[in-house]
């Protein structure tokens, strides 16, 4: 800075907003392949079906765990081929953030962070059991955010 500049201080008792990758760990998980190994003896046609859910907890100040939950059912008419449970967790540093932006990013940005790690154990213990790869497609979740808030905003109808 030369002698003319001077650092503009940060308003008074506003934070500036900070975002920290503290930790990304498996919370649960959970994998089952109840009709083998009969199941690997028929053709290959299941219908799957994905299932995700976010929750957060308040660990400290400014310290948040979110949990990205996913359950993966592959069926063949009524026989289940593999059943996955991930809860893909993590804790992070928030801090900073009006109420509505934190809720944003604990519901829609840190889900967005855990998901590939989630994915990933999915795929892997799908290819463990020696089934065809899952890859699992993005999902968007600033648009299931948005919906959720939405859903919560809307007027009772009568």
């Amino acid at each position: 800075m030369s002698e003319n500049q001077t650092a503009q201080p940060a308003e008074a008792g506003a934070a500036q907003p900070q975002f920290a990758i503290q930790r990304i760990y498996i919370k649960d998980v959970s994998y089952e392949t109840p009709n083998s190994p009969a199941i690997f003896m028929e053709k290959w046609e299941p219908a799957v079906n994905v299932e995700l859910g976010t929750s957060s907890s308040k660990l400290g100040e400014g310290i948040y765990e979110v949990v990205l939950s996913l359950t993966v059912t592959a069926k063949k008419e009524d026989k289940t081929i593999y059943l996955v449970e991930v809860k893909q967790a993590g804790i992070f540093t928030i801090s900073g953030f009006n109420e509505r932006d934190l809720n944003g990013m604990l519901g829609a940005y840190c889900p967005n962070v855990l998901f590939p790690y989630a994915r990933e154990v999915i795929s892997d213990l799908v290819a463990r059991g020696t089934f065809p790869q899952l890859v699992l497609a993005p999902v968007n979740f600033d648009a299931l955010y948005a919906q959720h808030i939405k859903n919560q905003t809307k007027p009772e109808t009568h």
